[in-house]
Parts: C-alpha cells; sequence; structure tokens
C-alpha cells in the first residue's frame, strides 16, 4: 500500500492478503478502536435490481477510516468503504454504492 492509514501509518502489515479490506465510517470507527476489528458485510439492496450477489458475504477487516481515507466514501454517512476486491465478491463492481448488512465478528 503507498497511503498511510489511520490504522496502521505507512504499516502495510494490517492489510489482509486476500484484500478483503474496509475503512471505518464515522459510525463504526469508535475513536479508532474500530481498527482491525472483522466484520461480516453481505449486500442487501442497491438502486439497481440484480447488482447484490445473492447470499453471498465476506469477512473484511478495518484497516482505515473513511474520513481520511484516500477511497473516500461514494455516499455521505456510509458505514464502510469497502475494498475494490471486497465490493466486487458481493455485489457488480460497476455500481456506485450499495446497501449491506454488516456485523463484527
Amino acid at each position: 500500500m503507498n497511503a498511510a492509514t489511520a490504522c496502521s501509518g505507512n504499516d502495510p502489515s494490517p492489510f489482509p492478503s486476500s484484500n478483503l479490506f474496509a475503512a471505518a465510517g464515522e459510525g463504526a470507527w469508535d475513536n479508532g478502536a474500530a481498527c482491525g476489528r472483522q466484520y461480516r458485510v453481505r449486500c442487501i439492496s442497491a438502486p439497481t435490481p440484480g447488482t447484490c450477489k445473492a447470499d453471498q458475504s465476506i469477512i473484511v477487516k478495518i484497516v482505515d477510516r473513511a474520513q481520511t481515507s484516500v477511497s473516500r466514501p461514494s455516499r455521505d454517512g456510509a458505514a464502510l468503504v469497502l475494498s475494490t476486491t471486497a465490493f466486487g465478491a458481493i455485489a457488480n463492481p460497476s455500481a456506485a454504492w450499495v446497501n449491506v448488512e454488516f456485523a463484527q465478528v
């Protein structure tokens, strides 16, 4: 990774080799306590029907804060900003955004 993160600075070791990671929105950020937390995430709806991959869930690791990340949220109030790999695992990658359900694991 080339950019510093709010969780680990320039240390790339927190990034999982699977590339299933996310930045936490303000609701999940918890003053930085979200760093390293893992969440099960699934797509539940999107503006375009058929965008979500049915019955597909993934586990992502929080590696950054969405408000200060290089990859900014596509919508205000986003709970999580998923990596490209994570987003594509649960939804059509051409979608601008999706609604997700997530729970800490």
